[in-house]
């Protein structure tokens, strides 16, 4: 053979065997790519096997170093709930969503393609064109399908870590709200914050302001109406079916300031399991049009309810769209009319815009935050400790107990408008991490 030839039948080897290793992977390829392939042969029917080996102490899965949810009893308990972070960082850091029943191509170790069929809902990262799963054969990106069951197993394994507030952790989240938000100065509209002639933007509609004059000034308390902030012990209650014979409501009423949710249900028998204590209940215009009718037919109905929570501050969205102004501000002035007890707070827009930023910087990137988590985060930063009750966006229980979704009706939100999953586990989160304390279960009884 010519030199020549040689030469070039050297080097045609060389890459023969370059391209053969780059197709097979070595064995240095990422864990986490590993990790994905193994989980992408499992049946989709089923939990993923990070969430079935999760407290299989035998089997190592990756985690987050830095866990502060720790007042475990036992090194191995420690690595469980370390564990428990992952998997929540799995459900919570995702981008794109897929509906539907797709068949994916993916490609596998061997650089061969496989179809991979999924019938629920699909989150992956990073999104990548063709629905393709890959960009080269030893750099696979598989998506982790989450179902309700698979929630349910997270939190089953939650409710096994002691839970124990973390005040580290707790200071620097709320001083990343404060900053960002700064719900002690910010969360209502007062004369401080917003004086005569001011053109504010609407929340939503924030090319349309309305001109603050002075008949709508004089509506706005002179400055934060909470004077005995922070609080020590806060219960926001949600309106969960969960609540339904959880026998909470003794310990909500035991709590310094309590939150609810949208004018819901607190007397009679409700009351055992959700409390009668009421500092602060959101109502949403849409109540007062729909339910009491724009306070023309149904005024003296919607003056019965509203007493029954005594001294509480009704907080009304009346400048996030414009059909909620007028509104809004009738009921202020129904309940001035009346002598109430009850005092009427707006909230304020910008402070709803940038907490929305907040959340969209953690993921929560749906149309508007729920209400629910709006609250919390208000809670988070005017007290020291923070439950909450009724946060359950699940049709059943952990022990498959099937719940409505209120604990007062079974009226589903609008699709699309909220992002429930992702704002539960961004709350799962913070469970975890020690800031606040979601209840699950029933609660302990005296």
């Amino acid at each position: 053979m010519r030199p020549g030839g040689t030469l070039f039948a050297l080097v045609s080897s060389l890459m023969l065997l370059l391209l053969l290793r780059l197709l097979w992977c070595p064995e240095d390829v990422p864990a986490r790519s590993r990790l994905s392939v193994e989980e992408s042969r499992e049946d989709t029917s089923g939990t993923s096997a990070a969430l079935r080996t999760l407290w299989n102490l035998t089997t190592p899965v990756p985690r987050s170093r830095n866990s502060t949810y720790l007042d475990e009893k036992t090194p191995q308990m420690t690595e469980k709930c370390k564990d428990l972070q992952y998997s929540l960082n799995l459900l919570s850091n995702k981008t794109r969503r897929v509906r539907g029943k797709h068949l994916i191509p993916v490609a596998n170790p061997r650089g061969k393609k496989f179809q991979l069929q999924r019938s629920s809902v699909v989150d992956y990262t990073p999104p990548v064109r063709n629905a393709s799963f890959y960009r080269s054969p030893c750099r696979i990106f598989i998506a982790f399908t989450y179902s309700e069951d698979d929630y349910l197993q997270i939190i089953t394994n939650i409710q096994r870590c002691p839970w124990k507030r973390q005040a580290e952790e707790y200071d620097n989240f709320r001083a990343k709200l404060a900053s960002c938000c700064d719900a002690v100065q910010d969360f209502v509209v007062s004369q401080n914050n917003t004086p005569v002639g001011t053109n504010m933007s609407y929340e939503v509609e924030s090319k349309k302001q309305i001109h603050i004059r002075e008949n709508i000034f004089h509506m706005f308390p002179v400055s934060q109406p909470f004077v005995d902030y922070p609080y020590n012990q806060c219960a926001v209650v949600g309106n969960g079916g969960i609540l339904n014979k959880s026998l909470c409501g003794a310990e909500i009423d035991k709590s310094d300031f309590v939150f609810r949710c949208n004018l819901p249900p607190i007397t009679g028998s409700a009351s055992k399991d959700v409390g009668s204590k009421t500092n602060l209940v959101t109502v949403n215009p849409s109540i007062i049009t729909l339910k009491y009718r724009n306070l023309k037919e149904e005024k003296a109905r919607f003056l019965e309810d509203i007493s029954t929570y005594g001294d509480a501050f009704l907080l009304l969205p009346a400048f996030s769209f414009r059909a909620n102004t007028g509104i809004s501000l009738k009921v202020y002035q129904t309940l001035k009319e009346s002598n109430m007890r009850q005092k009427v707070l707006f909230f304020h827009p910008r402070y709803l815009r940038h907490l929305a930023l907040f959340w969209r910087t953690k993921g929560v990137t749906a149309f508007r935050l729920s209400t629910g988590l709006m609250i919390a985060s208000i809670a988070v930063e005017l007290c020291e400790n923070v439950k909450l009750y009724g946060f359950w966006p699940f049709s059943k229980t952990v022990e498959e107990t099937p719940l409505s979704h209120h604990y007062y009706d079974n009226k589903l939100p609008k699709h699309g408008f909220h992002q429930m999953p992702k704002e539960y586990s961004q709350m799962l989160q913070l469970h975890m991490r020690g800031i606040l304390k979601l209840q699950f279960s029933k609660c302990e009884t005296a």
